[in-house]
């Protein structure tokens, strides 16, 4: 009978050894978190710039067809696809806004607007021009 006792009290966890676990928890969670969101910022940010480099292509046809960027030859004014206007374009939720800025009848300015949870992106806004200039936030956010 003592040995069926001593067996049963040696198999629970220790409140020392609980509390160590939830702090080797915890401090993975700490670092990878961050880590975490952070690419999860890029990844839209990528799909924020793929958008917008289709919706220059978009332009470029526009203006091969039409002659200028601003209105086509029946005078009617440019707008983008409505798949176009926001980033991604699957039906996921939506973390950019995409427009058209400054379309005069030879130059245009694509913009793609952070909301939601990519609002407190530090890139911020994403533009991309008809020279194929590139902008937005600090240095480096269209190549990461």
């Amino acid at each position: 009978m003592k040995t069926s006792l001593r067996i049963a009290a040696g198999r629970g966890f220790t409140l020392i050894e609980a509390m160590i676990v939830v702090a080797i928890v915890a401090i993975l969670v700490a670092v990878a978190y961050p880590a975490y969101v952070d690419q999860m910022r890029k990844s839209r940010r990528a799909d924020a710039q793929a958008v917008l480099m289709e919706a220059a292509q978009f332009m470029e046809r526009f203006h091969t067809e039409n002659f200028r960027y601003d209105r086509n030859v029946a005078g009617v004014a440019v707008a983008l696809p409505a798949a176009l206007a926001q980033a991604p374009k699957d039906g996921a939720t939506k973390y950019y806004d995409v427009s058209l800025q400054a379309v005069a009848a030879q130059t245009y300015t694509l913009r793609a607007v952070p909301k939601g949870a990519q609002a407190t992106d530090p890139c911020g806004t994403l533009r991309l021009d008809n020279l194929g200039r590139k902008t937005g936030g600090q240095d480096g956010c269209w190549r990461r």
